[in-house]
């Protein structure tokens, strides 16, 4: 049996194509191990993995001398933690896919003379996968890469993202605009970035809404922990049925059951939209550092899948004019639907296992 290890930052974006990719590895006969950081453990237990592992590591987020020293030392330690677990795990293959918690794992990987392979979910490659592109074996995309060339782009095969089972369960549901006077399914989410935003601008374009479309509405909103209260005690006192966390671990089936969706456009989301095919108003994270959100956007907008609209240009009034028209047009909101699939790879998990057994055994 060979054992693959996959490496991952301890969040959403980060850790569900890492979790595709294990079951279709598993259901090849690989035994996977995954290696993350201590922010994984909502998420870490749907994996099909021998074990998990956590790894300690830190990223330079700071200018203070005494802060980079910290954190260099912190990397320090995750690395040679890391080069001990794979020395005792002899994996075939080391995969990454991207956040700073994957950087000690892939380096010690590097060392050992492990074929390694990062892929990167977005647009824009984020600074981990930036750090470890030279040096890996090969790198894949689930978005082509604009800019890259030389070394880096002869390394590049683009597989898209793979998504999670439920996802592509999720996606044998088809699409049904909103009808007459029946339920409207309305699903907001904001990822591990930029849920507050939406704690305030969906219930202040809600209120602008016709009584008779806001009686419609079904709601399912993720809201931050320190948010959760307010948002459930607006839709409480309007009526409206809402189902309010700050997670949901049927976020999958959330999405096949939805008329619409509001949310950002991390990679992931971007993926998962596209291969379950629903209509999406995108608010792409404004204070992305490489503004990849915005990027990732843009394939599927250009397709007329998503409305995609700057945050700070999002008032209310504008938010609820979208919802109107959206949701208002049952077939515009079926060919937007049909145009968000026709922008996905829904077999980018087999993809990516088939360029991970492509790669060259380690000795």
């Amino acid at each position: 049996m060979t054992t693959i290890l996959l490496s991952a930052g301890g969040t959403g974006g980060h850790l569900f194509p890492a979790e595709a990719l294990a079951h279709e590895l598993v259901a090849r006969g690989h035994a996977v191990h995954l290696v993350t950081d201590e922010r994984a453990g909502r998420y870490a237990d749907r994996f099909p993995v021998e074990a998990v592992h956590v790894v300690p590591s830190a990223t330079f987020g700071s200018r203070n001398p005494l802060k980079m020293a910290g954190s260099l030392w912190t990397l320090w330690r995750g690395f040679r933690q890391a080069g001990k677990l794979v020395r005792r795990l002899k994996p075939a293959v080391v995969v990454g896919f991207g956040g700073y918690p994957t950087v000690p794992p892939m380096m010690a990987a590097v060392q050992a003379r492990v074929p390694t392979l990062v892929h990167e979910q977005n647009a824009v490659m984020g600074r981990a996968n930036r750090f470890l592109a030279p040096r890996v074996t090969a790198i894949a995309a689930g978005i082509p890469q604009a800019g890259a060339s030389g070394a880096i782009a002869r390394k590049l095969t683009v597989t898209g993202n793979p998504v999670r089972p439920a996802v592509i369960e999720a996606a044998r549901l088809p699409y049904a605009a909103p009808q007459g006077e029946g339920p409207v399914r309305l699903v907001v989410f904001g990822g591990s970035q930029g849920a507050q935003f939406f704690s305030r601008a969906v219930p202040a374009a809600i209120d602008l809404l016709p009584d008779a479309l806001r009686a419609r509405l079904r709601v399912t909103q993720q809201a931050r922990a320190e948010d959760e209260a307010p948002v459930k005690a607006y839709y409480a006192a309007r009526g409206i049925e809402a189902a309010v966390s700050p997670f949901f671990g049927d976020m999958a089936q959330r999405i096949g059951a939805a008329h619409l969706l509001i949310c950002r456009s991390g990679a992931s989301t971007v993926s998962e939209i596209a291969v379950v095919g629903r209509p999406a108003i995108l608010v792409p994270y404004p204070y992305a550092l490489d503004h990849d959100q915005a990027a990732n956007a843009a394939m599927i907008e250009a397709k007329g899948g998503a409305i995609v609209t700057r945050q700070a240009e999002l008032s209310p009034e504008r938010l609820a004019a979208l919802l109107e028209e959206i949701l208002g047009d049952p077939e515009r909101a079926a060919a937007m639907a049909a145009a968000a699939r026709s922008t996905a790879i829904p077999d980018a998990a087999r993809l990516l296992a088939d360029l991970v057994e492509s790669m060259p055994r380690s000795q």
